[in-house]
């Protein structure tokens, strides 16, 4: 199988092209340029240099989210394009999953996280197990002090290793809660990796090309003060709408 993945979840851009779970070629990317410059370019770029055309590819991969709501909307839009344009599969991962991935084999449990301002983070749990990564919960958005309360209270047992290019930023506050039970990842590339994202995703069910959307945990600023002025506007109803638009 031949994948195309992509991750703008982040600042970072990356892009890779697989042939049966075997790296082609790969970049990754992390500069002032928005995705929005870069990201068609780099797949061209990509093609240019691989061994076969991007009508020869059989699927699609894109990190759905959370993170940056333009660079998620962005990917997700040329993904869905090209998924229909080309007629290929199209397949979406967690890209709190795909960070989790880098962690390598433990008995803690995995938190992957990334800053989502005023000291809130997106995050995630999960374990390996059988050199399997599962999810323990669903990926959530909250403030890093009370997710952190919340793993003291839920898994008084359990140690924690946090990962992701903005873990360290928040070491302190989930130390001040479990103590000697988290630590940082030892692994030093803790950037997003589309290659890795391939890999994660190729048995993976494809999904239905025009309902597909970003999973973004969050509203946007403008979108919670919209809904403090209406409230008679349920927020579930609300993202629901947003997201068909989304698609």
């Amino acid at each position: 199988m031949k994948i195309l993945a992509i991750d703008t979840s982040t600042q970072v851009l990356s892009v890779a092209i697989l042939e049966d779970d075997q790296l082609i070629i790969e970049t990754t990317k992390n500069t002032k340029e928005t995705h929005g410059e870069r990201l068609m370019p780099t797949i061209e770029w990509a093609f240019e240099n691989s061994l076969f055309g991007i009508q020869e590819i059989d699927r699609i991969v894109i990190a759905h989210g959370p993170g940056s709501y333009t660079g998620l909307r962005i990917g997700v839009t040329t993904a869905k394009t090209l998924a229909w344009t080309l007629d290929k599969e199209l397949v979406g991962l967690s890209s709190l999953q795909v960070i989790a991935g880098q962690a390598g084999p433990t008995t803690s449990i995995i938190v992957p996280l990334f800053d989502a301002r005023r000291q809130n983070i997106y995050a995630g749990l999960y374990r390996c197990q059988k050199g399997q990564l599962q999810a323990v919960e669903a990926d959530q958005h909250s403030s890093a002090q009370e997710f952190a309360h919340y793993l003291k209270k839920t898994y008084p047992e359990e140690s924690f290793v946090l990962i992701g290019d903005d873990a360290a930023s928040f070491l302190d506050i989930f130390v001040s809660e479990l103590g000697d039970r988290v630590s940082l990842s030892c692994q030093k590339n803790q950037l997003a990796s589309a290659y890795l994202l391939g890999k994660m995703a190729s048995d993976k069910e494809a999904e239905p090309v025009h309902t597909f959307v970003p999973h973004y945990l969050k509203l946007t600023e403008a979108e919670e003060n919209w809904l403090e002025a209406h409230p008679e506007q349920g927020e579930e109803e609300y993202v629901q709408k947003t997201s068909r638009l989304d698609g």
